[in-house]
């Protein structure tokens, strides 16, 4: 991960591993917080927005100046990764457990296949004394988010909803009761909206807050702030994004959250590929985009926020996986996690308190039925094709399987050993298209076409293998 050293950021020190001290919890007179010794949390995640399009992460091209405040008070990641689709990402994320167990391999499969008998976030929280809500993209997951333990929410349906156009209505859902967007309402708005509402009405409650942003996933549109003459509507959703989040710490600030109140700021997937190409550092490119298997379709930028305890603009190398929210969570709230279920994360509170901790050693990520394992220079896949990955993430290099290399031949060994003791193949079986997209994309075209329901029509979208848990 040398390489990554070399980047230019936007004001922030030069990438690397700090140590520094924090209190691991919160001071016990916080204003607006009865339990003090309890952080709230607000979990920001972005949708389609790829580790180039952040201003400290070293983008040449778009700004975000309350991102970077962020970063700057708190702690950025550099090796943070995610599932490279929305569905089954958030599906990842939310439970802390792989697809091959949840079976939530392809977008299809996640209201196919992966179900309410998996637990989220919520439901390990509440217990601890935490009330929450789920606010935006809610996607191809199934049910609603109240089916899943948050005690509130606000969810539109699909991706990517701005405004109510002539000729389509854009409905969303609050708390059970269904709604239009109304003319010339921004569903961004009315999101921050009911956050502020939320946090409002829970101040004096230890609250956990999903706040699943529209921004920047495709249709773009214009936002509240673009331009009449503007055209390309992109870079005025990336600032917009922005903007929100600067918008949220004002309200935290004015509720007197703010010192007790942790942000983390991550992303469902890397950038779409209509704008990979524009999503440079230092004139390059990463390699891969949304929906690939290579680093830019999974890494993520990662930032962490917590006052009094997260070192001030330090930076870490840690890999992190989106399956570690889980136990870190648990860790920082007193919650008891099951002895009886897999849960596929690691804990990463040692590092939010500038400690060096318990790294992971190798992370995993899968996409339909393709998956590889990853550690701090190599990577291995599914198809046993071992990479090079010194010089990522812009270019991830094959490595010959007659290779000599004693370095290369260890990677190989102890990442094969990874895979195997992991065992994907002994779990969920896609029967999807390949891309993760779909879960059989000739069939749904097939019920499209005479209007009957897509998952009918497109049978069992995965099979699961025996597998003990």
């Amino acid at each position: 991960m040398k390489n990554l050293n070399s980047f230019k950021t936007a004001g922030i020190a030069a990438f690397g591993v700090f140590a520094g001290t924090g209190q691991l919890l919160a001071n016990d007179n916080q204003p607006g917080n009865a339990d003090a010794k309890k952080p709230n949390i607000i979990f920001i995640l972005a949708d389609d927005l790829g580790f180039a399009e952040i201003g400290c992460y070293g983008s040449d091209r778009y700004k975000t100046p309350n991102i970077d405040k962020l970063a700057s008070q708190g702690l950025r990641f550099t090796h943070g990764y995610a599932t490279p689709l929305c569905g089954p990402s958030r599906a990842t994320l939310l439970t802390g457990r792989y697809a091959f167990r949840t079976g939530a391999t392809n977008q299809d499969a996640c209201s196919q296949v992966f179900t309410k008998a998996e637990k989220a976030i919520p439901y390990y929280l509440k217990p601890a004394g935490y009330v929450s809500t789920c606010i935006g993209k809610w996607g191809q997951l199934p049910d609603d988010p109240s089916d899943f333990s948050f005690d509130e929410y606000l969810r539109f349906f699909g991706s990517g909803v701005y405004w109510t156009a002539p000729g389509k209505k854009e409905n969303y859902r609050v708390n059970g009761t269904d709604l239009v967007l109304k003319e010339k309402e921004y569903m961004p708005d009315l999101m921050h909206k009911k956050m502020v509402e939320f946090l409002t009405k829970n101040k004096n409650t230890p609250f956990f807050a999903y706040y699943s942003m529209s921004h920047v996933h495709g249709e773009i549109k214009r936002t509240p702030d673009s331009k009449p003459t503007t055209t390309d509507y992109y870079d005025d959703n990336i600032a917009y994004m922005d903007k929100l989040v600067g918008k949220l710490r004002t309200e935290l600030d004015r509720l007197k959250l703010s010192e007790n109140t942790i942000l983390i700021f991550f992303s469902d997937n890397g950038t779409a590929a209509g704008h990979a190409d524009a999503a440079t550092i230092g004139g390059r490119r990463l390699s891969g985009q949304k929906g690939t298997m290579q680093e830019g379709g999974s890494l993520e930028p990662l930032i962490v926020y917590w006052p009094g305890v997260t070192p001030k603009g330090k930076v870490c190398n840690d890999l992190i996986s989106s399956t570690d929210f889980i136990p870190t969570f648990a860790e920082i709230t007193g919650a008891t996690l099951p002895n009886d279920v897999i849960l596929d994360g690691q804990s990463f509170n040692s590092q939010i308190h500038g400690e060096k901790g318990n790294p992971r050693t190798s992370l995993y990520v899968q996409l339909a039925n393709n998956y590889w394992v990853r550690n701090e220079g190599w990577k291995i896949n599914q198809s046993g094709e071992l990479f090079d990955m010194s010089k990522a993430p812009f270019e991830e290099i094959a490595v010959a399987a007659d290779t000599q290399n004693p370095e290369a031949i260890a990677a190989r060994k102890s990442l094969q050993a990874e895979l195997d003791r992991l065992n994907p193949k002994g779990g969920y079986f896609d029967k999807g298209d390949g891309t993760g997209r779909h879960a059989n994309k000739a069939a749904n075209k097939a019920a499209k076409a005479g209007n009957k329901p897509a998952n009918k029509a497109a049978g069992k979208v995965g099979k699961k293998k025996k597998q003990k848990e």
